[in-house]
């Protein structure tokens, strides 16, 4: 996908001013040992918890070509990472690389401040999943580097499937899928009235556009002649995604359908469903004790592709993780150099070894076949994404879809409540924030 966007005026000068005064460094060109100084790298959390013998490689050979130059690694938290790194960005203490995620990644390219990126200088660039690369593209340009993927799936409790059902595979069709959830109800949501056969919860949007998707519809659409965004929430697509999937809320969410899908897996945890709609890690979420999981349904969670309407699979949100230099640093090249070990095809294979989707679609393809991967990795090519405008983070700031989603709930037609939520993304998507 081409990225469009009209930036708001002086963007454009201040992306060319930042990037002059950070992207010429007088260092470069020194032998690598004679280099000094710090690196300074923002990762998020999930680094240090879940792959930290893969920072720990990065930096060995980082360290052996420059063994002057100190990594500081910084792991940051996705609750307060964005607000810290503002406050960073103003002031002349900031990282030398970024993590970000895949939606945060154009308010920073629009405001100037990240450097460019050349994708010959990284392995496996001709194969990056293009729902990454797209966030990190600008006018031809590139901004980032993609990381690792990330794509819904359903996850469910084999053990009350094949207590209700007689099988504990996820059925294949939403037809077959409906009929199991009637069983999973009859089964359990007698007995106990807090038990939703599918926990779909009311606010989560991702679930929503998932729906709106599968019928071929969009949150909204590039006007060529306008030169615009627009939004398409009310489109008899868009519409009809959305119905169905209040449709399934109301009918299968016994518990508070106000709710966004934050608890989801410890809902799950809890015993109080049968099947979430979530990223393929959370699966871990609910059985493991340090995210509030029952470790006692170990080896009764199994994750499987969604069904959706039409007799096909859900498309998934592709989401995600880029690496990104400061354009402001000094320490570009090096920022660049540590950036293509972190993710270079050895790096990607110790992720992919963990399960976590690789950055490209080469090393992509065995964990297609992998019974923990095949799920989530063959949602990886028919994922969707938000769209790559200038005002996106502020439709989200603003709650839009979750608040039309609610105003459904509530009673208000999905008609109306479009309409309205197209009006209110109008105002806000093309101008950058």
């Amino acid at each position: 996908m081409k990225r469009k966007v009209i930036a708001a005026i002086g963007v454009a000068g201040m992306m060319m001013s930042i990037a002059a005064c950070g992207g010429s460094d007088s260092d470069a060109g020194q032998d690598p040992k004679d280099r000094k100084g710090e690196l300074t790298v923002w990762l998020m959390v999930d680094a240090q918890t879940s792959w930290p013998e893969l920072v720990k490689q990065a930096n060995a050979e980082f360290g052996k070509k420059y063994p002057g130059v100190k990594v500081n690694v910084q792991y940051q938290q996705w609750g307060d990472k964005t607000k810290k790194l503002d406050a960073a960005l103003s002031g002349d203490k900031f990282p030398d690389v970024v993590e970000l995620g895949n939606t945060e990644t154009m308010t920073y390219i629009l405001n100037g401040a990240l450097g460019e990126i050349d994708a010959k200088k990284y392995d496996n660039s001709d194969t990056w999943i293009s729902g990454l690369k797209d966030t990190c593209s600008y006018e031809g340009k590139l901004y980032c580097v993609p990381y690792y993927a990330g794509a819904r799936v359903a996850i469910y409790n084999k053990d009350m499937f094949k207590k209700a059902t007689g099988k504990d595979a996820l059925p294949a069709t939403e037809a077959d899928l409906t009929k199991a959830l009637d069983k999973l109800e009859d089964k359990y949501g007698k007995k106990d009235k807090a038990f939703s056969p599918l926990y779909l919860p009311g606010r989560y949007w991702y679930a929503a556009m998932s729906y709106v998707a599968a019928y071929g519809g969009k949150i909204a659409e590039y006007d060529e002649g306008a030169k615009k965004w627009k939004a398409t929430l009310s489109s008899p697509e868009a519409q009809q995604g959305i119905q169905h999937y209040v449709d399934l809320v109301k009918k299968y969410n016994n518990g508070d359908q106000t709710k966004d899908e934050q608890d989801h897996a410890n809902v799950m945890a809890n015993e109080k469903t049968a099947l979430i709609y979530g990223n393929g890690w959370e699966s871990g979420s609910v059985i493991d004790p340090a995210a509030n999981g029952n470790p006692k349904l170990k080896d009764k969670i199994g994750t499987a592709g969604m069904p959706g309407p039409n007799g096909k699979a859900l498309p998934s949100f592709i989401g995600g993780s880029d690496l990104a230099t400061i354009s402001k640093s000094k320490n570009q090249d090096l920022a660049q150099e540590w950036i293509s070990l972190f993710t270079n095809e050895k790096s990607e294979a110790a992720l992919a070894a963990k399960n976590i989707l690789p950055n490209n679609t080469k090393q992509l393809e065995p964990l297609k076949t992998k019974p923990e991967t095949a799920p989530i990795a063959n949602a990886v090519p028919d994922a969707w994404f938000t769209p790559i405008a200038p005002g996106w983070a502020a439709v989200e700031k603003k709650e839009t879809l979750e608040l039309m989603l609610l105003d459904i709930l509530k009673g208000k037609s999905v008609e109306e409540a479009t309409k309205a939520a197209d009006a209110e993304i109008d105002k806000l998507i093309n101008e950058a924030s």
